[in-house]
Parts: structure tokens; C-alpha cells; sequence
């Protein structure tokens, strides 16, 4: 570590020292602690701003697995967080930014397909709702913040860029999150970490675009964290399925579409993937009423190899319900065929 001494500048060869004339300036009589006010810079500024205002919105959820964070939804008390932040349980504490003692709240309901809750605190007094903006306008390169409580340090803020929008990332699955697949992702350079989950990501006019999710991982780094590559599922997204939970107590319009099967990634004679192997069909679904049965092995859409189930899923992200789509499979004697399948529309249970 290099140190540098704080005194006073040398003074330039062949200077002098102004001698006294009876007065003293403010600088001669100002403590050796005082400093000079810095003057702020607007983009420093602007930060202040936003976290000043947006942060108050940003509460630590506490189960009893677990920590995350959320964002509050309305003055009633519900808060938007992910799914797998809440797990499965039905009861959960929430404390506030502003601090205070933690206070009980309540599963609304869970739309894990898509990694979002809504909880409800029962005392919603001193709550402020976040102002949602329309993630649709976001542009790659505008500077944003990602708000939350990442590893329980409460409040804590990071600041980077969004580095793409529209990307299709595919969560692991674990005992608290079936491994959603999110659709139209933002893809961020601010830091994301453990329980800043279901927290804020916000933009520099204070609306909150994104709720941050996912952070990539580096194999090369023994799965931890890859620096700077961060996910977060849109405003828009999370706004529509909260709002649906708030009304209706469920989501009554994924707006995506579905194949209608059951399946898992089978693996090959040489230990790789080689498509999904479709343990059952939905009555009604798409698959059903083209002909695709149990024990076909679904091996592309649209010429688009699909190995695994996540690789499938994140292609039919990219149709809407009513789409056809054609879908490569292999029947249980070995014959390949293609068939065309009208996609039906994903259910929020």
C-alpha cells in the first residue's frame, strides 16, 4: 500500500512566502481537520438522487432458508420478488430499508415458470411503492443501478450498464426453483450477488426497469460468479404478472407460449444430450392434437436443434401462443419426422 502525505503543496522554485499585514485569511485560521466542500458532479448527483428516492422501496425478505430481496408493489403492502427467493415457504419476515424490527408477511401466490412471487406484509404503514418504468425503451448502454441486500449487507448498491436487452436465459434448477426460463432478459454489468434477488434494477430517472435474478457463472472460476454478467427479468414483465396476483390471487395470461409436454433431456450413446424424451402430453395441448405421443424423443424446432429441455424451452420463448412451429422428433421404432404443431399458451400453475 502506497501512502500519501496530506500537507500543503511544495511551494515552485524561486517562490515566497507572503509575509502577514495585519489580518489572517479564512485559510490561516481553519482547523488542520477542515476540508473544502467538494462540489458534486451531476452524474454523481444524479445517483444520490435516485438512491435517496428509490431505496426506501427496496426491503430484505427473510425466510427461514434464506434471504432476498424485493420491491413494493402498492400502499396495500404487496411486494414483487422472484420465486425462488421465497421457495416454498408460505410465511416470511420483511424489513425495511429505513430499518425498524422485521415485519410478518404472507405468499400471495408464486409463478415459478417465470421466477416471480408477490408477498403481502400485514402491516403496510410506511411502505413506498417503486415507480415502474417500461422496459421496453431500454437502450444498451444506459447507465443503471441494482438495488437489494446482497449477502444480508441491507441496502446495498451497485451501478453498471445494460449491456443487451432480449436475451433468453434459462435458470439451474434446485429444491427452490424448478429452473424458469425468462424471456426478454436484461442483461446488466452491475453486480449482482446472493439476495440481491427480487431486488430493484433502476434507471437514472428513479424508475425501477428490471427485477435482478440470475448471475452467470464461470466454470473456469469453480461455478462462481462471472464478473460483470448479470440478469434481470423486465418491468413489464414483472408488473403485468404482480398486478394478474394482486387482482386474481393467480396468473390468469403467461402471454407465452407452450408446446403442451411433459419431458426430460435424454442423453445419447456417447454421454451427451440428444433431444427431450416426452414422458406425457397435456390434454388439449398443442402436442396432443398434432400426434405427438409419450416416448417421442423431440430433437428440434424449426431445424433448431433442442438437446436438452432448457434448450427447448428457450426456443419456444421465441413464438407467441398460436404460432406454428415445426417440431422434429423421433419415434420410439427410431423413424424421424417432422410435424407441425400449433402452440397453445403457457399456464401459470
Amino acid at each position: 500500500m502506497l501512502l500519501a502525505g496530506c500537507g500543503a503543496p511544495p511551494q515552485p522554485p524561486g517562490a515566497t512566502t507572503p509575509t502577514g499585514t495585519g489580518t489572517t485569511s479564512p485559510a490561516e485560521t481553519a482547523s488542520p481537520t477542515d476540508s473544502p466542500t467538494v462540489a458534486r458532479l451531476p452524474l454523481e448527483a444524479a445517483y444520490e438522487r435516485v438512491i435517496t428516492n428509490v431505496l426506501p422501496s427496496i426491503v430484505q425478505i427473510t425466510t427461514k432458508v434464506g434471504l432476498g430481496s424485493g420491491v413494493v408493489f402498492d400502499t396495500a403492502g404487496h411486494i414483487v420478488t422472484n420465486a425462488h427467493v421465497v421457495g416454498q415457504a408460505e410465511e416470511m419476515e420483511v424489513t425495511l430499508a429505513s430499518g425498524g424490527p422485521p415485519r410478518p408477511a404472507k405468499l400471495v401466490e408464486t409463478f415459478p415458470l417465470g421466477d416471480l412471487a408477490v408477498i403481502k406484509v400485514d402491516r403496510p404503514d410506511g411502505l413506498r411503492p417503486a415507480k415502474f418504468g417500461d422496459s421496453s425503451k431500454l437502450r444498451v448502454g444506459q447507465i443503471v443501478l441494482a438495488m437489494g441486500n446482497p449477502l444480508g449487507f441491507s441496502g446495498s448498491v451497485t451501478n453498471g450498464i445494460v449491456s443487451a436487452v432480449g436475451r433468453t436465459v434459462t435458470e439451474p434448477q434446485s429444491a427452490g426453483s424448478p429452473g424458469a426460463t425468462i424471456a426478454g432478459a436484461i442483461q446488466t454489468s452491475a453486480a449482482i450477488n446472493p439476495g440481491n434477488s427480487g431486488g430493484a434494477l433502476v434507471d437514472l430517472s428513479g424508475q425501477v426497469i428490471g427485477i435482478p435474478t440470475l448471475a452467470a457463472t464461470d466454470p473456469d472460476l469453480g461455478g462462481g460468479a462471472a464478473p460483470g454478467i448479470g440478469f434481470a427479468i423486465p418491468s413489464n414483465t414483472a408488473t403485468d404478472i404482480a398486478a394478474q396476483i394482486v387482482k386474481d390471487g393467480k396468473v390468469t395470461n403467461t402471454h407465452r407460449a407452450a408446446l403442451g409436454i411433459r419431458g426430460s433431456t435424454i442423453v445419447g450413446d456417447d454421454g451427451q444430450p440428444s433431444g427431450v424424451g416426452v414422458a406425457g402430453v397435456e390434454r388439449g395441448g398443442g402436442a396432443e392434437k398434432a400426434g405427438i405421443r409419450a416416448g417421442d424423443v423431440i430433437v428440434s424446432i424449426n431445424d433448431e436443434e433442442t438437446p436438452t429441455m432448457a434448450e427447448l424451452a428457450e426456443a419456444i420463448t421465441a413464438f407467441e401462443p398460436g404460432d406454428e412451429v415445426r417440431v422434429g422428433v423421433i419415434r420410439s421404432g427410431g423413424k424421424r419426422e417432422t410435424i407441425t404443431v400449433t402452440l397453445g399458451q403457457l399456464q401459470g400453475d
